[in-house]
């Protein structure tokens, strides 16, 4: 029996992980049929046998013994349907009229344009499945936490491979601003979208979703897997600080105390993750006072004025909790705003007598050098520090008049 071997042109579609078995078996045999019909005009008497394993084609062809007058005579007689008696007792002399006769047909028969043909159909259809394949896989995998390897590193991209050796892109914008990977790294991405761009999946990734977030709870806290907690929202600033709103329906669970973990230990992996990103886990509440007040965590509020129709809030707070609500380049204010839905105006409390400030609460607006200065003085709050002239400071520390006049002008405007 003459077998047509395909390992040196074909083996290689046995590899594509992406093609189940019975779809590579109907491609092949079409295209094999569609090559049968250009050839001998029908294919209705051909057998065709695919072994992928092993790369084997076998084309089989049926024809009916006639007799040798009507092989010759006859209008009706197919070539490629029928032999005559004679050139079947060429083959096997026990052959008889009326019998059906198998033989091979070598692929060589079809000559070299139309194997070539065949080949370049082939991988064309097959290349089309593979990336259908690997569309569809990851179009059912959006919103996943997928891990793959840092191949190449380019200005405004990253081209990682999966398990499978599949290309995925996690673009400079779906990057933490802290990221940075250098080509083997690991990198644990969410799949944010996938689009076909010119009949090749594009598939991107994104670690500044809130989504990503999200599925990182999932992996640390059983408790929101189990869906005995629920996310009510989540809001970032990446690689900054960001918001999460729990809410339990079971009483016996902590929400917030599940999520964050027995002295931290489930949040502080997620944390690590996101580079050290502050995330702040508050309890859900429909009650939107409270929400705020818990929302502007760890400032302390002492009372909220609200405008439900304009969806604005104006929040008042001692004047030493004013710099805790506003945070660090004001990324908690902004968050509570989002998170709430609601326009938040902080305002110091003029009912308040103004109490002495820590030096520590502005470290936004002051060096951490010049207070650590101040306080070898033995000036740990603002008063202390405004009750001294200008000269005293200068005498009393090495630091310049200039910066001095600064630190009091930012600690005069706190009381004012």
């Amino acid at each position: 029996m003459n077998k047509i071997n395909l390992i040196d042109s074909f083996s290689e579609f046995k590899e594509f992980k992406n093609i189940d078995r019975p779809t590579m078996m109907n491609i092949l045999e079409e295209i094999f049929r569609t090559m049968i019909i250009k050839r001998y005009g029908s294919d209705e008497n051909f057998d065709i046998i695919i072994n992928i394993d092993k790369g084997d084609l076998e084309l089989w062809r049926n024809r009916i013994i006639v007799d040798d007058e009507f092989a010759e005579d006859s209008f009706d007689y197919n070539e490629n349907q029928h032999i005559s008696l004679s050139e079947a007792h060429k083959i096997d002399k026990d052959f008889e009229l009326g019998e059906e006769i198998t033989e091979p047909v070598n692929l060589n028969d079809f000559g070299r344009r139309l194997v070539l043909a065949l080949r370049q159909n082939l991988s064309s259809r097959i290349m089309e499945l593979e990336k259908d394949g690997i569309y569809r896989k990851y179009k059912e995998k959006v919103g996943e936490i997928i891990t793959g390897e840092v191949y190449q590193v380019w200005k405004r991209e990253i081209l990682i491979l999966d398990d499978e050796g599949n290309e995925l892109v996690l673009p400079k914008n779906e990057q933490i601003p802290s990221d940075f990977y250098k080509k083997g790294d690991m990198v644990k991405a969410v799949v944010e979208k996938v689009e076909m761009k010119n009949g090749t999946p594009s598939i991107i990734l994104s670690r500044t979703s809130p989504v990503f977030l999200e599925r990182l709870f999932e992996l640390e806290v059983p408790e929101v897997f189990d869906g005995l907690i629920t996310i009510k929202k989540i809001v970032r600033e990446p690689g900054e600080r960001s918001k999460v709103a729990v809410e339990s329906y079971d009483e016996r669970i902590d929400p917030v105390g599940a999520c964050v973990g027995m002295k931290g230990s489930r949040i502080h992996g997620i944390v690590r993750e996101l580079r050290n990103e502050n995330i702040d886990v508050i309890n859900f509440t429909n009650n939107i006072q409270l929400y705020i007040t818990r929302a502007l965590s760890p400032a302390k509020i002492t009372s909220i004025k609200l405008d439900e129709e304009n969806k604005r809030a104006e929040v008042f707070l001692r004047p030493d909790q004013v710099s805790l609500a506003i945070g660090k380049g004001g990324y908690n204010i902004k968050l509570a705003g989002k998170l709430t839905g609601y326009e938040i105006d902080v305002y110091r409390d003029s009912d308040i007598d103004q109490e002495d400030v820590n030096l520590d609460e502005f470290s936004d607006e002051i060096e951490q050098w010049i207070i650590d200065e101040l306080k070898a003085i033995g000036c740990d709050t603002a008063k202390s520090v405004l009750e001294l002239s200008l000269d005293e400071l200068v005498k009393r520390t090495d630091l310049e008049e200039e910066t001095i006049r600064d630190v009091k002008n930012i600690l005069k405007a706190e009381f004012e």
